[in-house]
């Protein structure tokens, strides 16, 4: 009786971790788990991932931008960062890859994608300070090979937010990008949980504490110390993300301590406990899915 007392509680359901695990063995064998081995890093809401000074706004929204293009390794995709002031809506276009998705080294082509009656489509859209963002679908519109990303300038006032902004869109565009080129292979529970397996693959590519800090904002106070048009909109929960952040340390190696002094004091115990609980099971799964997590261990 005392042992049961004294079990800790889970931190999440078991139907949640096993989505998690699942969807991160997805995106290891569909996302280029070789760019997540040798080149995905924590990264964390600091100088030294965010280093340097600006002297204007756009060139400091660029800098956030570039440097989060490379830890996602998205910097050969036609990405491009536009003011909300000069931000034009147009079709996305179609990617296709001849090698590898993510990297220096990722070869990638364009076209504008259109159904067949001549209408360009796209299922990605994003908010900008609460408003929705879509590309339009006005073929009159000069067709472009590059994809653009609007940001507004008061973004900056919330520097953690802006970069989830950016990872997120960043993270919808390539499963949007690969599920249009591969549905037969589809990230489990499909288009029914694709808001929460994006903000999944942001915790795969490294932002899994910057996800952690932004997935749940305080809606009281003054309201000078928090702008929650500028939160970014988290699909999912703050302890699912917490436990997406331990599966990649664990996965990674990353010590426990290294994620303390930057994730939110109150997501630290749970984020602790996760990171025991996920090398465990690592450790005994028999799923072979699962096992191949274990494999990539650092």
């Amino acid at each position: 009786m005392l042992s049961t007392f004294f079990k800790a509680k889970p931190i999440i359901d078991e139907s949640s971790k096993e989505w998690i695990f699942d969807t991160f063995s997805w995106c290891m064998q569909q996302l280029d788990g070789e760019f997540f081995q040798k080149n995905s890093e924590l990264i964390l809401p600091n100088n030294s991932f965010y280093p340097g000074n600006s002297s204007s706004v756009d060139e400091m929204a660029n800098t956030i931008f570039s440097n989060t293009l490379k830890y996602t390794g998205m910097t050969s995709w036609p990405l491009n960062l536009v003011s909300s002031d000069h931000f034009v809506q147009k079709p996305i276009p179609q990617l296709f890859f001849q090698s590898r998705l993510r990297g220096e080294n990722a070869k990638i082509s364009t076209k504008v994608n259109t159904q067949g009656n001549g209408q360009a489509t796209s299922n990605l859209s994003y908010k900008v300070e609460g408003e929705a963002v879509m590309p339009s679908l006005d073929l009159e519109l000069k067709l472009d090979t590059n994809i653009d990303i609007a940001f507004h300038s008061s973004q900056l006032n919330q520097p953690q937010d802006m970069i989830a902004y950016f990872v997120q869109i960043q993270a919808g565009i390539l499963v949007n990008q690969y599920d249009a080129l591969a549905a037969s292979v589809s990230a489990p529970s499909g288009k029914e949980a694709l808001p929460q397996t994006i903000d999944l693959v942001a915790c795969f590519m490294g932002f899994g504490v910057i996800f952690a800090n932004t997935a749940y904002q305080f809606k009281g106070g003054c309201g000078s110390c928090n702008n929650r048009n500028l939160n970014r909109q988290a699909a999912l929960p703050e302890l699912e993300t917490v436990y997406a952040l331990a599966l990649f340390c664990v996965i990674k190696g990353i010590e426990v301590k290294q994620v303390k002094k930057e994730l939110k004091s109150h997501l630290y115990k749970p984020y602790r406990q996760a990171f025991k609980e996920i090398t465990l099971y690592l450790a005994q799964t028999t799923n072979p899915a699962h096992a191949l997590l274990s494999e990539s261990i650092s």
